[in-house]
């Protein structure tokens, strides 16, 4: 799925999504109770957000059950792209190479995510050649 600015989800829309694609589907309550443990949040407002992700087109959900399973329509992976891509034009000029150096600067990495970094640049090379 394309996500076009009018279907990007909100901060408290990527928590929901965060969560239905750890689950790949829940009721409103079993969101809501994750969510809960993360911050004080009423039933209601978990009700209507994941209602209006609904409308967007970001969740789709099966109704032929009394509960409501919901799922998400929009991929991590996909979700991922839109915001990288805004964080490299908005903060790093367009430039990929800075943010990834700046990710770098800013955390600690143990060897198996060095290794794993290398191993994406060889390929990342290979693939340019």
């Amino acid at each position: 799925m394309n996500l076009s600015p009018k279907h990007r989800p909100t901060e408290s829309e990527l928590e929901i999504l965060q969560i239905l694609w750890n689950k790949e589907s829940a009721t409103v309550r079993q969101v809501h109770e994750v969510l809960e443990e993360l911050r004080d949040i009423g039933y209601t407002t978990t009700l209507k957000t994941m209602q209006i992700m609904t409308e967007k087109g970001l969740l789709s959900r099966d109704k032929s059950s009394r509960q409501h399973v919901y799922f998400p329509l929009v991929s991590r992976e996909a979700c991922q792209q839109v915001f990288i891509n805004k964080m490299v034009d908005g903060l790093f000029n367009g430039s990929a190479g800075r943010l990834v150096m700046g990710a770098l600067d800013n955390k600690k990495l143990n060897s198996k995510e060095i290794r794993e970094i290398r191993e994406y640049l060889n390929q990342f090379e290979n693939d340019q050649s």
